[in-house]
């Protein structure tokens, strides 16, 4: 038979283990993406998941090469891959600044990504770039 103190005793290592579990599944990073605004860049779909904790890259057409590049010119990720859909955890990347490129045969796509300690952001604001040939 189970007494007060072992009923207590498997409530409090439930509630220790569940809430440990979901500490250690909330990610530290959290990015805002300046997406590529260009017709051309429109083939690929590049957007956050809604945690804005990972990319997620898809298009009809092979995507052969992903890099980024950080504020101190230093290649992060550097995939070669021939697939249609690619995801980064941005846990692997650095906070800060970086320019993703997307490669695509002989076309690439670039696009900006900030990668912020979502600890310590109290907002953030969308984005987008935009080009005029005047």
């Amino acid at each position: 038979m189970i007494d007060k103190y072992n009923c207590i005793s498997i409530w409090t290592i439930l509630i220790v283990g569940i809430a440990g579990n979901f500490a250690m599944a909330q990610s530290s990073h959290i990015g805002l993406i300046e997406k590529n605004a260009n017709l051309s860049a429109s083939n690929i779909n590049h957007d956050l998941n809604k945690t804005k904790d990972t990319l997620l890259l898809q298009s009809d057409k092979l995507i052969t090469n992903v890099y980024s590049i950080n504020t101190e010119y230093k290649r992060e990720v550097d995939v070669y891959l021939n697939k249609n859909e690619f995801s980064l955890p941005l846990t692997e990347l650095s906070q800060g600044k970086h320019v993703l490129v997307v490669s695509q045969s002989s076309k690439k796509i670039v696009f900006v990504l900030h990668i912020y300690d979502s600890k310590n952001l109290t907002s953030i604001e969308r984005s987008k770039l935009t080009y005029s040939d005047d």
